[in-house]
Formats: structure tokens, sequence, C-alpha cells
């Protein structure tokens, strides 16, 4: 009955917009994928939480081995399956770029970059952080137009659109302008760390909650001052959402080298990751 109604809905919508001002195909197509990426969220948050409560020994069970080469666990796959079904049956040309099935072409102009299940490992072990993470573009990080981060275990969530800010549950969010000295920064540590972040690590105030569009997030709120992954470890699809949010928000987004971060849209690619809310943070990190 849901899906009936979402396609009588998207039936109205087009023939409102068709017929009263054609040249609005545009917005309309943007409007229609953002109304399907809030869908996507929101079903894979609520499929994920029914799921820990059905059956909380089985979420970390390895079934595949995903198209990034990363083991596939029962939760990621039942997460990305929910994607993938309501794209299936949405009627709506968007491609799919997800770490478990890779590039699914549907002949879009635009492609979902999808990290159904970001912290997959606090999930399975009850850490109650972790997200569901999306973005909307066509070909590469820099033309990512909308970005949508959910956290599951609480509800909140991120938005931003391309040249409009940034939001967390409606409201808009920006960078902490003049960071403390006495700076709060995330580090990926454990195997993926690196002597910058190992430095680091020993001059300011460190966490590390292990999902990235989370931190990320947080860095676009004020609550972190920066996050770093130093190694060339970070795929797109792991970070597409979350640079929208902290560029959006007034922060910097770059690579450990100071340049700045793009990178094509697919899974070959790995990247650091140096997040911040001013430019001379960032420039005093990579330095």
């Amino acid at each position: 009955m849901r899906h009936l109604l979402a396609q009588i809905y998207f039936f109205v919508v087009t023939f409102l917009i068709d017929a009263v001002n054609p040249p609005l195909w545009l917005r309309y197509m943007d409007g229609r994928l953002k109304l399907l990426s809030a869908e996507i969220v929101d079903r894979i948050a609520r499929r994920v939480k029914r799921e820990s409560n059905k059956c909380f020994s089985k979420l970390g069970k390895t079934i595949d081995i995903g198209a990034d080469g990363t083991p596939t666990k029962y939760v990621d796959r039942i997460a990305e399956d929910v994607a993938i079904k309501i794209i299936r049956n949405s009627n709506i040309r968007v491609n799919l770029l997800s770490e478990e099935a890779g590039f699914m072409d549907f002949n879009g102009e635009y492609t979902l970059v999808l990290d159904p299940l970001d912290g997959t490992r606090n999930a399975y072990r009850g850490i109650p952080f972790y997200s569901v993470s999306l973005a909307i573009g066509r070909n590469r990080l820099s033309d990512i137009e909308y970005g949508l981060v959910k956290n599951i275990p609480t509800g909140d969530v991120f938005v931003a659109e391309k040249n409009r800010g940034a939001f967390l549950n409606n409201r808009r969010i920006s960078v902490y302008d003049y960071p403390y000295r006495d700076l709060v920064s995330s580090l990926t540590l454990g195997k993926n760390i690196d002597s910058k972040t190992l430095c680091l690590s020993k001059k300011h105030y460190v966490r590390s909650f292990g999902c990235v569009s989370l931190e990320m997030c947080m860095v676009a709120t004020g609550a972190l001052d920066f996050f770093l992954t130093g190694k060339e470890f970070m795929r797109v699809v792991d970070i597409a959402a979350s640079t929208l949010i902290v560029r959006e928000a007034g922060g910097f987004v770059k690579n450990i080298h100071g340049e700045e971060l793009d990178m094509d849209l697919n899974l070959d690619e790995r990247t650091s990751v140096v997040a911040a809310c001013t430019e001379e943070l960032i420039k005093e990190i990579v330095s």
C-alpha cells in the first residue's frame, strides 16, 4: 500500500509540473531524487533497527565479499538490499554506487552514492554510533549536489544542498569559527594509523568513534574542531555526503597533502581526509 501511494504521489507531481511549466523539469527531477533519497535513508534506518532487535547475533556475520574488496556483513547486505529494491520500484532513472554492490547502471543522469551502514562494527557490537549516508551527484565528489546522513540510533538527520547550507534536524548548522587552542579532534586510529596521526594524537584531546560520516558531521556542528584519516584509506562512498555537509557548514575538506579533496565516483580510488573548521587549522595539521 505504501509503495502504491508513493507511485501515485510521483505521478501526480509529474503531471502537475509538466502541465503547468515544462521548463521546471530539472527542478522536478531534483525534487524526486531528494524524496527518493529520504525514503531510502529512512527505510534503511528502520530496517537496521528492526533487525538489531530481532536477531542481534547475526548482524556481524560475514556473508560475502563486497565490490570494494572488504567483507560484507549480514547487516550491510540487508541495508543495501533495501536501497536497491526502492530504486528498482521507483521508476526513477538514477544509478547507484554502493560499497557492497559496486556501481549499478540504471541509465540515469545522477548517481546515488550510498554507504548503507557506516560504522558496521559499532552496529553489531551494540555501540550506538552508526549511520546511513547518501549523496547525489554526477561524476565526481566536487559535483555532489545533495547529502544526507542519518544517525540510526538517535534519529538525528544531517542534510546539505550545494550552495544552500547544512542542517541538523532542519536547523542550520555551522562549524566553530574560532577553535579553542585545546582542540578536540577525531582521528582514525588502529591499523590505519600513520605517523602524522600518531603525532597529532599526543597533542590534542582525541576521540575515535568508528563512523566517518558522523565524525565529519560533528565537525560541521562545531562539536569537533577537526577529523583526520591520514592514510589513503577512505572511499568516496564513505565521505560523499559528509564532505558536502562540512563544506556547506563553512568548513574545509582536503587530503593530507593540503589539496582540495576531489575524486571520481567509483570504488577504485582511496584518499586521506582532513575535515576542519578553518583552512588555517588544516595548514597546521598537514604541515
